[in-house]
């Protein structure tokens, strides 16, 4: 399986992750636009055993519980990656990762909060909410 690297905007942080993904959205919520400073969260999402930090473990700035969480680079603020679903997935911002991973989103989720002064213009579904089943 191949492995992609990411880290964040200094450095401080990196990780590798197996080019596994399940699945790929775009989120629109404010909780995503906020913790990014953009008008979305691309993120691609994997078992949590498929990532592992490479450097800079020390670094991390843990924003939430132990089962969920969004982490950080402590010293340029990047968000790497949020732990979702108790602790059992990983959400990795994909803006942070160095290689190209194989999935591209297929999906903008939270749209109903999006931010009023963004327009979405490719043809991807869109959800008010989370995606449904």
């Amino acid at each position: 399986m191949k492995r992609l690297s990411g880290k964040c905007f200094c450095g401080a942080v990196a990780y590798a992750v197996e080019d596994a993904f399940v699945y790929a959205a775009i989120c629109h919520c404010s909780n995503c636009r906020r913790t990014t400073g953009s008008a979305f969260k691309p993120f691609a999402g994997i078992p949590r055993e498929k990532l592992a930090l490479t450097k800079g473990a020390d670094s991390l700035l843990i924003y939430g519980g132990p089962d969920n969480h969004d982490a950080h680079c402590r010293a340029c603020g990047s968000l790497l990656y949020s732990l979702v679903r108790e602790a059992a997935w990983v959400h990795v911002a994909m803006g942070t990762l160095v290689d190209a991973p194989t999935i591209r989103p297929t999906h903008h989720i939270f749209v109903g909060s999006k931010a009023p002064w963004y327009e979405i213009t490719d043809d991807l579904p869109q959800y008010e909410g989370h995606k449904s089943a």
